[in-house]
């Protein structure tokens, strides 16, 4: 056919699928409803995942009788939750880690500056007060992790420090 100069039909096995459409494009075009994290396009009110790309199966999720019935839900509760991928909240948990790090190493320096025996920690009256006044107190571990993961570390650094005074 090609030699004859008739071109064949264009195929009609095309996709209809938008190509380069992004979860956020469709969280600027369908408003509130949706929320975007991660890479994924979820439905603030019913906290399920849909395909971003195609639009149709984002209009009948959204038509759906169960979307519509919790989203009703969603607003009578008046309460914002939205659902997030594991490495998002991972993310949140790993910017707290370094700051409960470091409270605890400073709560088993200055039981040992003070001679208080890190026991003391265990009792329910110091647990109390920790969890009540203190920024990530709660996050203290029991005396016998105390002793085994941290005690070593205090341990090292003050014989850092006492070398570095030697010299």
């Amino acid at each position: 056919m090609e030699r004859f100069g008739v071109k064949s039909a264009p195929s009609r096995n095309r996709s209809k699928t938008a190509l380069y459409v992004t979860p956020q494009d469709r969280v600027t075009e369908f408003g509130s409803e949706l929320h975007e994290d991660g890479g994924k396009l979820f439905c603030t009110s019913c906290n399920v995942v849909l395909n971003h790309v195609r639009k149709s199966a984002i209009n009948d999720h959204l038509k759906s009788k169960t979307h519509t019935k919790r989203k009703a839900e969603f607003e009578e509760q008046n309460v914002r939750k939205k659902q997030r991928t594991l490495t998002a909240s991972l993310q949140c948990n790993s910017t707290a880690q370094p700051e409960k790090t470091s409270v605890i190493q400073d709560f088993v320096k200055m039981c040992l500056e003070a001679n208080i025996p890190l026991e003391k920690a265990d009792h329910p009256s110091v647990r109390a007060f920790l969890s009540r006044y203190v920024k990530n107190g709660s996050s203290i571990p029991k005396s016998d992790q105390l002793r085994k993961a941290y005690l070593p570390d205090g341990y090292d650094n003050e014989n850092q420090l006492i070398n570095t005074e030697d010299r």
